[in-house]
């Protein structure tokens, strides 16, 4: 890049400063100096450029002040932000702290984002069949709260939880209750065990393919992430970077994972707790897609297998009932959720307590579980009913894909020499989201694989979300062979 404005720099007769203060700005802003970019020192660049020092000084603080650039001591100047958009009274961009900067990935918020576009059909949002949602037990529920104690649900409630939901969960999932901490979904859980257990460059095992939101909310903790195959499931690689990292922690889903559908066989998860065991490293346990079997109910949990305390179990009510709930929960030691709910506290002194309230009755009431059993048996017919789209939409063998018995994904991967960020251009471009797999790599990986979500559609949609992916995909042969 820096030999590239030594060529148009010299080239011009325009005043200096002023000059390089055009190239870096256009640099930056077409993204040849992304942020993060340490900048040449100004004795160095000015060196290069034949310039004085004080031309390139009064370039990087004029670039400081529109808050392009930050210098630090002893560290060296760094590109911090793209221009603010023209007229802009005031360059906020270039306020926002370093550790704001450090991981700046935007997937999720797209997804999102997609999920609520009424032009797009989503693929990507992971949604369960939302149409399912009991809409009369859930109003009745929300009634009989207001009516009985209205001022439950609108006074501050503890930040450990409302108790009636505690007790409910702590009931069903044979939990003890202390041990249990609401949350506003299972996102929040993670950037709370992140900021509460991890320190900077401490080193961190997780699923590869795994959970974008995990692998942003340990990142932005500072960790260094170091993915385990989840698809191979090898216990001896799992030990093998267990001595060499020792990490501070084993990040898992191991039940129909996120975004592969696998799910850890039984004899893998005891093998794996005696490798925390013996290694002292406790395990993150995400179970946010455990209830969302077909037909048949998976292998004990690792908290179920646990005899030792290691494990965190995590789970949520946005996968199973809806995510505009943005209710989940933890299952830790007492120590830790004290710990955790005075980090929440900071931040969300306590979940509403309204849909705690409400959440709560369902379950006490058996409305939870009758919710589950339906949404059991629509996932497994929208699964079954995307497959057969595939087959008959997407151009033969350039997808290929497994068949999960539950969870909201198919983990799909392409044909040789087809790329999903590519792809999903083309698709978005035609009306229809999905996640490419380079999303869910701690590491530089995934761009032949995608994630579908058979969920987030209606049944009437189907055909034509895939007829329209299908024909993506056909464009992108044609360019290929072109």
């Amino acid at each position: 890049m820096l030999s590239s404005i030594e060529r148009q720099f010299v080239r011009t007769q325009r005043p200096l400063y002023g000059h390089l203060v055009a190239l870096l700005e256009a640099a930056i802003a077409k993204g040849d100096l992304p942020s993060g970019t340490r900048v040449p020192p100004e004795r160095t660049l000015a060196e290069r450029l034949r310039i004085s020092r004080t031309t390139v000084v009064s370039a990087y603080r004029e670039l400081e002040s529109r808050g392009l650039l930050r210098g630090y001591v002893g560290r060296g100047t760094f590109v911090c932000a793209a221009p603010e958009p023209e007229g802009t009274p005031f360059a906020w961009r270039g306020k926002i702290a370093a550790a704001a900067l450090r991981w700046s990935d935007s997937t999720l918020r797209d997804i999102v984002r997609h999920s609520s576009d009424a032009r797009l059909l989503s693929l990507a949002a992971g949604e369960p069949a939302i149409d399912k949602f009991p809409n009369e037990a859930f109003q009745d529920a929300v009634a009989h709260v207001l009516r009985t104690d209205p001022a439950a649900a609108w006074r501050h409630g503890p930040t450990e939880g409302q108790p009636a939901l505690r007790d409910a969960i702590a009931e069903r999932y044979a939990v003890p209750r202390d041990s249990v901490l609401i949350l506003s979904g299972a996102q929040q859980g993670l950037d709370l065990l992140a900021r509460c257990l991890i320190d900077p460059g401490d080193a961190v095992v997780m699923d590869r393919p795994g959970y974008l939101g995990a692998i942003q909310s340990f990142r932005a903790a500072g960790a260094k992430l170091v993915g385990w195959d989840v698809l191979r499931a090898d216990i001896d690689e799992l030990e093998d970077l267990l001595v060499r990292y020792r990490p501070k922690l084993i990040y898992t889903n191991p039940t129909f994972q996120n975004p592969t559908g696998a799910t850890l066989p039984i004899r893998t998860r005891r093998e794996l707790l005696m490798l925390a065991q013996r290694y002292r490293v406790p395990i993150v346990e995400d179970a946010t897609y455990r209830d969302l079997y077909f037909t048949d109910p998976p292998p004990p949990s690792l908290r179920e297998l646990d005899d030792h305390n290691l494990v965190i179990y995590l789970n949520s009510f946005s996968k199973v009932m809806a995510p505009g709930l943005r209710l989940g929960w933890i299952a830790a030691a007492p120590s830790i959720v004290d710990q955790i709910a005075i980090i929440k506290q900071r931040m969300d002194p306590h979940t509403p307590n309204l849909v705690q309230l409400a959440i709560g009755r369902l379950i006490r009431q058996g409305a939870f579980d009758a919710h589950l059993r339906t949404i059991r048996l629509e996932h497994a017919k929208r699964c079954a009913q995307m497959i057969g789209a595939i087959q008959r939409h997407v151009p033969r063998g350039a997808l290929r894909l497994g068949r999960p018995s539950g969870g909201l994904y198919l983990w799909c991967r392409l044909a040789p020499g087809l790329s999903a960020n590519a792809l999903l251009d083309r698709a978005l471009a035609s009306g229809v989201a999905f996640v490419a797999g380079t999303a869910f790599y701690p590491d530089p990986a995934g761009d032949s694989d995608l994630r579908l979500c058979f969920t987030s559609v209606l049944p009437s949609q189907m055909e034509e979300s895939i007829r329209k992916l299908g024909g993506c995909i056909a464009d992108a042969r044609l360019s290929q062979s072109a």
